[in-house]
């Protein structure tokens, strides 16, 4: 791979773990000052910039926590901890509110006849707006594929206050270009900032604080970006926290086919025997129109992921065509299987496409067996309302997740 993305990612777990031990000596004091500074493309060493790895599970949650834990202790490594707690979160909030995801899709196909001057739309997405931060910023996410958390942040209350675009339209422009692109944390961020998740309460983009936390590269004057605006509403309600989504069980004594998606590259931690695979697949269902750069690290991430597979004992993968679901079933049947186990699948491109094979999945008589981790199983359930119901029980999560 050749794209620019790559100048700090290789789809490969090997280079997860490197990243891994390369930064968990910064996951501490280091990490908790500085993390909130974007100092640009060039410099990211005040980052982690394992969130495409934990994209794709090619390291999980539990291994990034329990690194900072070995390097610094809890006390020591609070604020990382905090942050990847926070992608659970995110996670599991959206597995019990699956009709925001719903509702985002159907208000995404009907955003832009919102739009009154699609030549805006457009100069946001190229970065000619005339808003140096914002442009620099756009033109970073095109070329790189990946932004700061915090320039994530401003940029998104621009789109929505400053620039008045429809938020979800913020979001597939993110989705189409992020690396790290998550369906969970990306939709609830953009309607974080929206004041749509938290009700009432949005995040605006103030000119100190992108002066002071982009060390100054940029300064935008107080007239450029919306001063006090008022948060989103909307005549949708996401209602109350929903247990999340009962998975079927693995039967071990049926006839077996694995399924490694794009949601999770570490099939051989999920508990059966690779061995026992009468047939192997990887599917990599990506949001529509997303950029070739995206697609291509997905693909190679995959790949890794049935390398490591085969290594164990997996048969030889087949790669499953993402336009055709129903195809799934058939490609079970003619191996003789009649269940498929894959790694639990939350909410997102990669589910849906599982929905739509259902049906024929129940015509062939085939089972789709989950397996959900237990880090995911442990927090979810707390993922109910706000992250601070999280945040505060992390101490006895950390007990949980790693007895002595």
């Amino acid at each position: 791979m050749n794209d620019s993305c790559t100048m700090f990612w290789t789809p490969t777990r090997t280079a997860a773990l490197e990243q891994l031990d390369a930064f968990s000596p910064s996951m501490g004091r280091h990490y908790a000052a500085m993390r909130n500074t974007d100092f640009g493309p060039d410099e990211r060493t005040n980052t982690s910039l394992l969130s495409p790895y934990l994209r794709r599970r090619l390291i999980t949650e539990h291994e990034a926590v329990a690194a900072a834990l070995r390097a610094h202790g809890y006390e020591g490594s609070e604020k990382f901890v905090q942050e990847v707690f926070w992608r659970t979160y995110f996670k599991g909030w959206l597995e019990r509110r699956p009709t925001v995801w719903t509702h985002y899709k159907s208000q995404l196909e009907t955003a832009k006849f919102r739009i009154t001057d699609d030549r805006l739309l457009r100069e946001a997405e190229t970065g000619s707006t005339g808003i140096a931060c914002f442009d620099a910023w756009a033109r970073e996410l095109v070329e790189t594929h990946y932004l700061h958390n915090h320039a994530r942040m401003w940029f998104a209350s621009i789109w929505i206050f400053t620039l008045k675009l429809p938020w979800e339209l913020g979001a597939d422009f993110f989705m189409r270009h992020l690396l790290d692109g998550d369906p969970a944390s990306n939709t609830l961020s953009w309607r974080w900032v929206a004041g749509l998740h938290t009700r009432g309460k949005n995040y605006v983009a103030q000119p100190w604080n992108i002066a002071k936390f982009t060390n100054g590269r940029f300064t935008p004057s107080a007239s450029e970006l919306a001063e006090d605006p008022e948060p989103l509403t909307e005549a949708f309600d996401p209602g109350l926290a929903q247990p999340v989504r009962k998975a079927t069980p693995f039967d071990p004594s049926q006839k077996t086919a694995l399924l490694i998606t794009i949601e999770d590259c570490m099939s051989e931690t999920l508990g059966p025997s690779l061995g026992n695979m009468i047939a192997a697949a990887t599917l990599c269902v990506t949001p529509p129109q997303v950029v070739k750069t995206i697609y291509k690290f997905n693909s190679a991430s995959l790949a890794d992921a049935a390398k490591r597979a085969v290594g164990l004992g997996a048969p030889a993968m087949t790669i499953l065509d993402p336009n055709n679901p129903h195809g799934l079933a058939d490609w079970a049947q003619d191996a003789g299987a009649t269940q498929i186990v894959t790694s639990y699948v939350p909410i997102g491109p990669t589910r849906d496409w599982l929905d739509q094979a259902a049906s024929s999945l129940d015509n062939a008589g085939i089972t789709l067996a989950e397996i959900t981790r237990n880090w995911d199983e442990t927090v979810w359930p707390l993922a109910s309302a706000g992250f601070f119901k999280v945040k505060k029980q992390i101490p006895r999560l950390i007990q949980d997740l790693y007895p002595s």
